[in-house]
């Protein structure tokens, strides 16, 4: 309980809910931690309760729920090295799936959904728990313990405040840090931080009560259902791969006709040869997922020959989807190279290239027909291109490729960009870069950053400008 109440303060006092910062991972590091001591804290016997009949051994968490937990600090970290807001709500919302992976666990597709909602349904079944908690900590015979553990944190806080107030007025230097670090309390920031701290003390109760007794999805990932015959089967799915090779066959030159193609076909740009292509693979990959979980559930494996038909009608579909892989990523470099790099175009690519490495898995994954390692593997290639993509800086990425191309840059597309992007304007014309660096700075001097808001890439921006940009009257031509 006290574990739980402390890191909601932290949370409520540190989080920047605006931008990203390393106060979100000082809230993350302060939640985990509780969430170690509440779990290492033994379970004390209440002394009017019967001693329990029957005691179920509580379920050690294996290694790869460590690993999660890893990822998801990780995944929030990236707000203290990265400043781009698209790049950070990303990994925030993929920290979201890794965090209920460590907490709930799951294997199968089904599993891992009904785990991802019940951390939201843990917060509230935690209240009572909570509550109850709460009534033992104020019961007469702990009355003596309470009074002196405020009489402690009274103590602490005047004597922090007198000796601060000292040193204060003794340096100015101090004085100005503790300035800096002490928040600002008027009526927004003390809504703000009895929301944050409701917020974080639900979620982290939920996330200790999921920790107290943990979920049993074992049923749910049995992908064993009711069998259907062969024919019932491997008709629909034989005429599906049948469609899918004609599309590819007949498509040869629209898939790999590049430029030719586009400059042949009245009224089509590139825009939309690029576009066409994506969705044709985000369609075909779905549908290629679903035939997969579908055909592990209901078909036969039992026979020789079930395995067979099951390893080329799902090896034929995922091998025929692969070829629209491979176009639709020469179509988007097609595409960049013309008008260059956006990040939209750079997160599609990623998509892209994400969903071939499916494929492939699905494709590895027919040689036994069963693999229920397959969606966690996916899953954590999806998270590992997600953090390689933070740790390659996905703005600088872009300046450097839309520099690099002989044609004109969009200097207002550069300064629309976070300030991750001042890496990469090495390759611009003096005056072009101070344009660029100009705008970055008005931003930057407009919304400065507290310690909660600190991030590596805002800093090195900071300093990269008022070094290279002497004259603060830029002129953008």
């Amino acid at each position: 309980m006290l574990a739980i109440a402390g890191a909601a303060v932290v949370a409520a006092i540190s989080l920047p809910l605006d931008r990203a910062g390393v106060g979100w991972l000082v809230a993350t590091m302060a939640g985990v931690g509780a969430l170690v001591l509440a779990g290492a804290m033994p379970a004390a016997a209440h002394p009017d309760e019967p001693k329990p009949l029957v005691v179920r051994r509580t379920a050690r968490p294996g290694p790869d729920r460590y690993a999660w937990a890893a990822a998801t600090v990780a995944l929030i970290g990236v707000g203290t090295i990265r400043s781009a807001g698209w790049l950070f709500l990303l990994c925030l919302a993929t920290a979201t799936l890794t965090g209920a992976l460590a907490l709930a666990g799951g294997h199968s597709l089904r599993s891992i959904a009904a785990g991802y909602t019940m951390p939201v349904f843990a917060a509230f079944r935690a209240l009572p728990w909570l509550a109850r908690t709460a009534a033992r900590v104020r019961k007469p015979v702990e009355a003596a313990a309470n009074v002196r553990v405020a009489a402690t944190v009274a103590v602490s806080i005047t004597l922090l405040v007198v000796f601060g107030a000292l040193f204060a007025s003794a340096d100015a230097a101090f004085a100005g840090t503790l300035q800096r670090l002490s928040p600002k309390v008027d009526l927004p920031t003390t809504v703000r931080w009895v929301f944050v701290f409701a917020v974080a003390a639900s979620g982290l109760g939920g996330a200790a009560f999921l920790r107290a007794g943990p979920p049993d999805l074992s049923r749910l990932d049995a992908t064993e259902g009711r069998k259907v015959s062969r024919f019932e089967w491997a008709v629909p799915l034989g005429l599906l791969v049948l469609l899918f090779a004609g599309f590819v066959a007949v498509q040869l030159t629209v898939l790999f006709g590049g430029n030719r193609h586009v400059l042949r076909t009245d009224g089509l740009t590139y825009a939309e040869y690029a576009r066409s292509g994506f969705w044709q693979l985000s369609f075909v990959t779905a549908l290629t997922l679903i035939v997969l979980a579908g055909a592990a559930r209901w078909a036969p494996r039992a026979e020789p020959a079930d395995r067979t038909l099951i390893r080329l009608v799902l090896g034929s579909l995922a091998a025929l989807t692969l070829v629209i892989v491979g176009s639709a990523l020469h179509r988007m470099n097609l595409y960049a190279d013309t008008y260059g790099l956006t990040r939209l175009r750079l997160l599609v690519a990623c998509c892209e290239a994400w969903f071939g490495l499916v494929l492939l898995l699905i494709l590895i994954a027919g040689v036994r027909v069963k693999a229920p390692w397959l969606p966690r593997v996916a899953i954590a290639a999806g998270v590992l291109a997600l953090l390689g993509l933070a740790a390659a800086n996905p703005d600088r990425l872009i300046a450097e490729h839309n520099i690099r191309q002989a044609r004109t840059v969009d200097l207002d597309y550069l300064s629309t960009l976070s300030p991750d992007v001042v890496p990469g304007l090495a390759g611009l014309p003096p005056n072009r870069r101070a344009c660029v660096l100009g705008r970055l700075g008005t931003d930057l001097m407009i919304d400065p950053d507290d310690w909660r808001g600190w991030n590596l890439g805002r800093e090195q921006a900071r300093k990269v400008i008022a070094q290279d940009l002497s004259d603060p009257a830029f002129r953008c031509t």
